[in-house]
């Protein structure tokens, strides 16, 4: 090139040349992919085979599901894709099709296995599908993941027997050096004898993914083969194998795999007879210009059909019992691995088949039930592995689905970190909201949304979903999904949600763990449907709310309250809920919006004492007072700068915990009460495993305070009590409008800037705080009562209302 600078377009044509130069390999020899094949065998893996690679390329991460930790693999997180077709949840249903997969690829008795994505609407099956279509584009535009097929190119062979040479242009006058690639992505090896391509399976090292060495190629290809061969035969070749597939006439070409080249689809809309949907359709203007000999000619066929667009990876059935018809068809073809085009033309298979359906296909395939072993469909079910689609029953998943359904976020922010398999007890409620993103990521629930609207006028609004909306519409959907009547143990719905969530529910010094309890089978299964929360979320975004504020644009701002009742009010002329579901989940209303002001609470408590809050670091040195102290626990060795510190774990305990006073000590010598204290609260709160296997240089830093559940009391332990005792001059009842130059307008202003910095806007923080000091201005008179009434050493309320360390 010049010179001269490059244009803008100039930029992007040489950007789109880069892009394609890693898609593809030039085209080799039939010799060369061999080699390749030795080296790779993934190059010529079955269809199975080559999905569980590309599955298993992206490795996995850790999830907790269903209260569990699971092994979760990054490929239905839509990494190809950043996100945007994730398959949320499900882990253990996408886990076992990957087994699947893995049986089919060895061939240990599971390869006439049609895999059956099954579950009502809105749980995610369309995204598998998407998922799976992105994951096997982005791996064959990879080094490892590369697919083949063959061309031909039959000039210069002569007429043979078989026609002339043009016969491969299917009619179209086209140059006789044209090439034409296979219509069904046939495996190169199937060019091969059938011995010699099983002397080349012997020979590839491993078994991880088997190459499909058991496929001949397709009528079209073989056209062309029986072309070369007649003429190559005729002329007295004697390496007649060699001729044919000379590079002149035979070239391997890499393709990127997509729906239409590896990936047949079969939409619910598809028609036509069943072959034409399985496999094509003859031409006939073709046939009339290609008959040869009397019988049809291959190359006048359409292979247009899901299994002739799918050979070589996988076959998708979607919205099966729109297609229930093709499914007994279907069958003999993982038995057979075989296809008919014509009563004497067959063509051989390699796909994956999948069938996606709601559960009314199997009503579908019951029809019959009652005939026993008569039921015509009864080796139709055998074949089918069905793997089950639930409802999220996961707040922090819903909330990220819910996200990306109402804005198109990305729905698996941080699975790069697994931050799904470390959610902390409490999450069910919270937690800090941050920016959009960052919010996003420490709970998507409680993380805002802002969101441009055009009103009827044309003129764009910014709409903000306040804080916790969103998680108010996930705890919402998860509830409705879980049995009432088959709670584990005696826990509440909004209990259960947070042991799906988290794992465990805190009951004072107790836990209840998903190993404790039997979950309910049916959860999962009926309910809320995220697109009935989108669509409640989507009709308040396109209307204001009655409400006005002098300053602030409070009607713009949908709040938690607002999505509840909008969800709660629709319920009963949905058509998807019957009268009776419509009265169950309305009646759950209650818990979650008792549960989301508890939220809401927690922040603008927070907010106000954010500058007297306990810090981690105060804690950690307490701690490491408490276990110097401890007399049982081993610190006679050199570690002179671990004396405790009495004077220090008093003030702590009677000015930052307020959980004990002058009375509870001997100067700075702790009585009975405080040693109990300082032994079963505050030593036990931390495993005597951890401290006792600390090396030399180990300290409290080593362990991350905020997850120990009796001292993350202490970190988090803001109530209302705290806020009385140290702005006693604030008034809830004068939030609203407080009066110049008083403690409740400074401690307003303070307390709305707070939220702001944590995701709040000023209009979102102003309804919060507005909300939450209307609930506790009643509460207010007696919180000084509260504290006055509890001055036994021995009780657990010495902090008026409950006792942080539990």
């Amino acid at each position: 090139m010049s010179d001269r600078t490059r244009s803008d377009g100039e930029e992007f044509v040489a950007a789109a040349d880069e892009t394609l130069r890693g898609a593809y390999d030039p085209p080799m020899s039939l010799d060369t992919y061999v080699d390749r094949v030795l080296e790779r065998p993934t190059a010529a893996a079955s269809g199975a085979g080559y999905i569980l690679a590309a599955v298993e390329s992206y490795g996995t991460r850790e999830v907790r599901e269903r209260g569990e930790t699971l092994d979760r693999y990054r490929f239905f997180d839509d990494p190809a894709n950043d996100g945007e077709h994730a398959v949320l949840g499900n882990t253990r249903a996408l886990n076992a099709f990957v087994d699947d997969l893995r049986a089919a690829a060895t061939g240990r008795g599971s390869d006439e296995t049609i895999v059956w994505i099954d579950g009502p609407t809105a749980t995610g099956k369309s995204e598998f599908k998407r998922c799976l279509v992105n994951g096997l584009r982005a791996f064959s535009k990879t080094d490892a993941g590369r697919r083949y097929t063959v061309e031909w190119n039959v000039s210069g062979a002569g007429s043979g027997g078989g026609g002339s040479a043009a016969s491969l242009s299917y009619g179209d006058g086209a140059d006789a050096g044209e090439w034409y690639r296979s219509p069904v992505q046939s495996h190169p090896l199937s060019v091969f004898p059938e011995q010699v391509r099983t002397s080349i399976a012997d020979a590839v090292d491993g078994d991880a993914y088997p190459i499909a060495a058991d496929v001949e190629l397709d009528p079209f290809s073989r056209e062309a083969y029986d072309h070369l061969e007649s003429a190559y035969r005729e002329r007295g070749r004697r390496d007649l194998f060699s001729a044919i597939t000379d590079r002149d006439h035979l070239r391997v070409t890499s393709y990127v795999v997509d729906v239409g080249r590896g990936i047949g689809v079969l939409h619910a809309e598809d028609d036509g007879t069943a072959k034409e949907r399985l496999v094509g359709s003859w031409m006939g203007g073709m046939l009339r210009e290609l008959d040869s000999r009397g019988r049809k000619n291959p190359q006048a066929f359409s292979y247009d059909g899901v299994l002739s667009q799918g050979n070589g990876v996988a076959a998708v059935v979607e919205d099966a019992s729109q297609h229930a018809d093709l499914l007994r068809r279907l069958l003999n073809v993982p038995d057979e691995r075989r296809v008919k085009l014509d009563k004497g033309i067959g063509m051989d298979l390699d796909t994956q088949l999948i069938v996606i359906s709601n559960p009314d296909l199997d009503a579908e395939l019951d029809r019959h039930a009652e005939r026993g072993d008569a039921d015509p469909l009864k080796a139709l079910k055998r074949r089918l592995s069905k793997h089950e689609f639930r409802y999220l029953t996961n707040r922090r998943l819903e909330a990220r689905l819910l996200r990306r359904e109402i804005a198109g976020a990305t729905a698996v922010e941080g699975a790069g970190d697994a931050d799904d398999a470390t959610v902390g007890a409490g999450a069910i409620a919270g937690g800090d909201s941050g920016d959009d993103a960052a919010g996003a990521r420490a709970d998507p629930g409680a993380a805002p949304l802002s969101i441009e609207v055009r009103e009827s006028d044309g003129a764009a609004v910014e709409r903000e979903i306040a804080p916790h909306a969103v998680g108010a519409a996930a705890l919402y959907a998860v509830v409705t999904r879980l049995d009432a009547d088959d709670s584990p143990g005696d826990l509440d719905l909004i209990e259960t949600a947070e042991l799906y969530e988290t794992g465990e529910v805190r009951r004072g010094d107790d836990a209840v763990t998903v190993d404790d309890v039997a979950l309910a089978e049916g959860d999962g299964r009926n309910g809320i449907p995220v697109t009935y929360a989108r669509d409640a979320v989507a009709d308040l975004l396109a209307t204001t709310a009655d409400r006005s504020h002098p300053d602030l644009p409070v009607e713009r701002v949908v709040t938690p309250t607002d999505v509840l009742d909008a969800m709660a009010d629709g319920l009963a002329d949905a058509p998807v809920f019957s009268r009776a579901e419509a009265a169950e989940f309305e009646g759950r209303r209650g818990p979650v919006a008792e549960r989301v002001r508890e939220r809401q609470r927690e922040d603008v408590i927070d907010a106000i004492l954010a500058e007297e809050t306990v810090s981690t670091e105060t804690v950690a040195e307490y701690v490491e007072h408490v276990y110097a102290w401890d007399e049982d626990d081993p610190t006679d060795r050199e570690r002179a700068d671990e004396a405790p510190d009495p004077l220090a774990m008093k003030v702590f305990e009677t000015e930052t915990l307020g959980r004990f006073d002058e009375s509870d000590y001997r100067g700075t010598d702790p009585t009975r009460d405080v040693e109990r204290f300082r032994r079963e609260r505050v030593i036990r709160g931390l495993t005597r495993y951890a401290w006792r296997n600390r090396g030399e240089e180990f300290s409290v830093d080593d362990v991350d305070l905020a997850e120990v559940p009796e001292l993350k009391a202490v970190i988090d332990a803001n109530d209302l009590e705290d806020v009385k005792r140290r702005f006693p001059d604030l008034d809830p009842a004068a939030w609203a409008d407080p009066p110049t130059d008083t403690e409740t307008e400074r401690v307003k202003a303070e307390t709305v800037e707070r939220l702001r910095e944590r995701g709040y806007s000023r209009a979102s923080a102003e309804l919060t705080s507005r909300a939450v000091m209307e609930d506790v201005r009643e509460e207010w008179p007696d919180v000084d009562a509260g504290r006055a009434g509890d001055e036994g050493p021995d009780d657990a309320d010495r902090n008026g209302g409950g006792d942080p360390w539990d």
